[in-house]
């Protein structure tokens, strides 16, 4: 269980920036489920309900989902369903109902967690995220940066009609994730990611740049699935071993690759 000083509900972005780097432990409050998981003092904790940030908009280029959206919401959206059904299927198996209506899509993305089914999904799409310093950049570039204090505002996908498959393996359904992965297909370009590794998700280049560039067939699709490991370290925890989850993927991705080229 974590703890607070103080709390606040800045009405502006520019007052939350103030607040959250004017001292080193103050933090910005999402759902605040998974803090609620470990021990943390938090000195002012910022909440940022007044902001307006809890929204789905759809145009003809982008969905835009801002940082205060539940995974809940994410999870019944017509929008969202009927454009990204992958970001449907990766948020369901996620605990449960309540806990799925407190943990918000900023949390979960600013805090680049490793068993992240969200990120795994959205890494696959033409994901962008814009934060208040750091402005908008793709999502990849922003999980590969070093961490700086910063508010995650909004998120932005493409409508770009890419096909993407989400699959993961678990203990039991409610469990966090052994290993997670997506593929996504465009024309003839492939997308494999791979998450909860155990650590964040990750892109496959290697094995997505020979799937594209190759014929598809079951040979070249082995041979992608070899690739995976040029790129992609996996790891052990107390959920699964390195070795257990490298064989996991393999299935998984193939899986998946299968499925996106039928859709």
């Amino acid at each position: 269980m974590f703890t607070l000083t103080d709390i606040v509900q800045p009405n502006t972005l520019e007052e939350a920036y103030s607040i959250l780097t004017k001292r080193k432990n103050n933090q910005i409050l999402g759902g605040t489920a998974f803090l609620r998981m470990g021990k943390k003092r938090i000195g002012t904790g910022i909440e940022l309900s007044n902001l307006n940030l809890d929204y789905i908009k759809e145009d003809d280029n982008f969905i835009e989902i801002g940082a205060m959206t539940t995974l809940r919401s994410l999870e019944t959206s017509d929008i969202i369903k009927n454009n990204f059904k992958i970001l449907t299927d990766s948020v369901r198996d996620i605990i449960g109902v309540q806990f799925r209506n407190v943990v918000t899509v900023g949390g979960s993305v600013f805090s680049k967690y490793g068993f992240s089914d969200l990120i795994v999904a959205l890494l696959c799409l033409d994901t962008e995220v814009e934060t208040f310093k750091g402005g908008r950049i793709s999502l990849d570039e922003f999980l590969n940066k070093n961490y700086e204090k910063d508010i995650l505002t909004k998120i932005y996908i493409n409508k770009n009609n890419k096909n993407a498959v989400y699959k993961s393996m678990r203990n039991a359904k409610s469990d966090y994730p052994i290993l997670n992965v997506s593929v996504s297909k465009l024309d003839n370009e492939f997308k494999i990611c791979i998450g909860a590794r155990p650590q964040r998700a990750k892109v496959a280049i290697e094995a997505s740049q020979f799937l594209s560039n190759n014929q598809l067939n079951d040979e070249n699709i082995e041979k992608a699935i070899d690739l995976i490991k040029n790129d992609i370290e996996f790891g052990t925890n107390m959920r699964a071993s390195k070795e257990y989850r490298e064989q996991i993927s393999k299935v998984l991705v193939k899986r998946a690759i299968m499925e996106v080229t039928k859709c």
